[in-house]
């Protein structure tokens, strides 16, 4: 009795007020998780998991040695996935990260890709701008396919110590330029010998993610892989 009642307040109060799917706006129904399921068919996947040379491998090629590369979906302005981005990143809704991050767990998951990864490291953001966000995007993420994989996920092995404006309008060599020695490990031991996933949100340029991964190889991991939400092409 109490559960149908339940049931009812919260069909009542969607009526009123509904849950809206972060990339499409539409209304959720109540069998729907995060996103609508149209939308969770909809989406713009890369299926870079299948494919060792993929554009997000290659982007890295010559620059930072990885032992593999991969992005969920693809990002373009004013899509699906750049609203899902955008709802996760200032709209308060960490709850889409984790959704997203167990999406690529589940797809590292059927490729077999996973079984050598010994911890998840999401990319860190200052304090300050955790301060103001309250959690970090990439975390959320990270959570998601530890939840999948069921791997740690460490936060504590690097941190981001220098303060950087948002690299969103800036151009290639600026974002590179604004990120040279902004990381800084806490953990060395830590990382020595290990397969460590590195966790972003998005990957353009992979300045944010190249500097990162170098501060990280200073301390001699046996490999690193790279799992990111979306590519922007």
């Amino acid at each position: 009795m109490r559960s149908t009642l339940q049931n009812l307040f919260k069909d009542f109060t969607n009526l009123l007020y509904p849950e809206l799917c972060p990339a499409c706006d539409s209304p959720l129904s109540n069998n729907e998780k995060e996103i609508c399921i149209k939308c969770e068919f909809d989406l713009p996947y890369t299926d870079f998991h299948l494919h060792l040379d993929n554009p997000v491998a290659k982007q890295f090629w010559g620059r930072i040695p990885l032992d593999t590369a991969m992005a969920l979906l693809y990002f373009t302005k004013e899509s699906k996935t750049q609203n899902l981005i955008h709802q996760l990143k200032y709209k308060n809704q960490p709850q889409i990260g984790f959704l997203l991050g167990e999406m690529i767990g589940e797809r590292l998951l059927a490729s077999g890709i996973h079984q050598n990864f010994d911890f998840i490291v999401p990319v860190p953001i200052h304090e300050k701008r955790l301060r103001s966000r309250g959690y970090n995007q990439s975390e959320y993420i990270a959570n998601g396919i530890a939840r999948v994989l069921q791997i740690p996920v460490r936060t504590k092995v690097v941190i981001r110590y220098k303060e950087t404006k948002s690299q969103t309008k800036n151009e290639r060599f600026e974002r590179f330029q604004n990120l040279d020695n902004v990381f800084m490990v806490l953990q060395p031991m830590a990382i020595t010998g290990k397969h460590i996933l590195l966790v972003d949100d998005v990957i353009t340029t992979g300045a944010t993610f190249e500097a990162c991964a170098n501060t990280l190889n200073q301390h001699k991991p046996a490999h690193l892989s790279l799992a990111a939400a979306a590519y922007a092409k």
